[in-house]
């Protein structure tokens, strides 16, 4: 399996356009220390033909872009063949708006999040002509086929696993009675066949998650390479810098540090871990920190912009 993280912030990005806190400030500065990041964004492909998005950052345009295995092979088409949407936030799902050229595409999203997107006009957008867009329904628990639009040879397989009830904020008061608690967001774990005589691979995807059940650690244990939640290092890490903020486990988000952190719950998993969709106030951003320091020597790399792995 070919993995390409294309983007490694949480949303926003970083700097974030409105944000002058010291790590924004270090990065605008041109600290060697601090390295930019945008919006997270992973590429996925198990032959290096079909490649499979974890999501469609806002700045899907320029990641592409950045990243030569998925730049167009023919005079018009490219080689993205779908979308794996784990939620519906708006760092999560507005860069499919950037893919509405006519270029045909699976796009996976539980039932819930799909009556979010395309009860907006703009998502009509994905559907102006037949064979535009495939939505095709994730069901949590049940594992299914990801495959290219037109194939019926998977690329390898899919097992969703809800880990929140939280909707959006814009989703908020909406009294739609179809939207399901256990379909607001997901983790993803993909599997595949390795090499012929080889053992089945895995990578996990948990970019957001606010707690981890016992059976969740049994099952990111089992993984080759877990990609997870490093938004905020601490719970109240907004509200030391804006008063009255939310605490990162009411945004959804499990903090890396402290008792019941991330770092500490995880600490007994010794497969390849890497904290992912960073907030651009997280210290751990700063290679000369402490926090930095903390995790490197618990085994887990921060993700980078242009991080790639063969698995």
């Amino acid at each position: 399996m070919h993995v390409r993280i294309l983007g490694s912030a949480a949303g926003g990005g970083f700097p974030q356009w409105n944000c002058a806190c010291p790590n924004c400030q270090a990065v605008r500065n041109h600290s060697v220390s601090i390295k930019p990041r945008s919006q997270a964004q992973v590429a996925i492909s198990a032959d290096g033909n079909h490649w499979f998005l974890l999501g469609a950052s806002p700045d899907l345009r320029s990641q592409i872009e950045g990243c030569p295995d998925l730049h167009p092979r023919s005079q018009r088409g490219s080689p993205i063949a779908g979308v794996m949407l784990a939620g519906a936030d708006l760092d999560h799902t507005l860069g499919l708006l950037l893919l509405r050229e006519l270029h045909p595409l699976n796009v996976y999203a539980t039932p819930s999040v799909a009556t979010i997107l395309r009860g907006n006009s703009m998502f009509g957008m994905l559907n102006r002509v037949p064979q535009q867009v495939n939505w095709l329904p994730i069901t949590p628990g049940k594992i299914f086929p990801v495959q290219a639009p037109g194939e019926s040879v998977p690329c390898f397989s899919c097992d969703p696993i809800s880990v929140s009830n939280r909707y959006p904020a814009y989703v908020r008061g909406n009294a739609d009675s179809a939207l399901v608690d256990t379909e607001a967001v997901l983790g993803l774990i993909l599997r595949w066949n390795g090499e012929s005589g080889s053992r089945p691979r895995s990578l996990a995807y948990f970019p957001n998650v606010p707690h981890i059940s016992d059976q969740l650690l049994a099952t990111l244990s089992s993984v080759d390479l877990l990609m997870f939640d490093g938004t905020f290092w601490s719970d109240d890490e907004l509200q030391r810098l804006q008063p009255g903020a939310e605490t990162a486990r009411q945004m959804g988000h499990l903090p890396v540090a402290g008792p019941s952190g991330s770092l500490e719950i995880l600490s007994q998993i010794k497969v390849p871990r890497i904290y992912i969709h960073i907030n651009n106030t997280n210290p751990m951003l700063n290679e000369n920190s402490r926090e930095y320091r903390q995790i490197r020597e618990a085994g887990w790399q921060l993700a980078e912009d242009g991080w790639q792995a063969q698995l």
